[in-house]
């Protein structure tokens, strides 16, 4: 859940400043201290970090994966930005990217998690 909501974050954020290239200090300066508590593995927290400042990139409303289509596409004047760009992008390439960066780093994970159970068990067995 902490994954899912650290990437609702980064689409916030993203959103909000309005490139993926600028916020990812911001990110990463806040996702890798709570990664790390969280006991996310350094692949798994690039994966986050990764997702979250890629995912809002080509669906906010003044991208350039938005405005270059709608560009072209408003020759005849009858090209609405918002619906007929913005929108679809958002529903089919970002929740998408949404889906796939947390089942990514849910998965990264828990491979990290069981590593480290070896690892602690391995420990344990052998004696001193």
């Amino acid at each position: 859940m902490a994954a899912f909501a650290m990437l609702l974050v980064g689409l916030i954020v993203t959103m909000g400043i309005g490139s993926s290239f600028s916020t990812l200090p911001i990110i990463t300066a806040i996702y890798v201290p709570l990664c790390t508590s969280l006991g996310f593995s350094p692949l798994a927290t690039v994966s986050i970090i990764g997702h979250s400042r890629r995912i809002s990139d080509a669906g906010r409303p003044a991208s350039d994966s938005t405005l270059g289509p709608t560009a072209g596409l408003n020759a005849d004047g009858q090209h609405d930005h918002m619906r007929d760009t913005v929108i679809p992008t958002f529903l089919h390439f970002n929740l998408p990217l949404l889906a796939a960066g947390w089942i990514a780093s849910m998965v990264l994970w828990s491979a990290a998690a069981r590593h480290r159970s070896r690892l602690s068990d391995s420990l344990v067995a052998t004696p001193c």
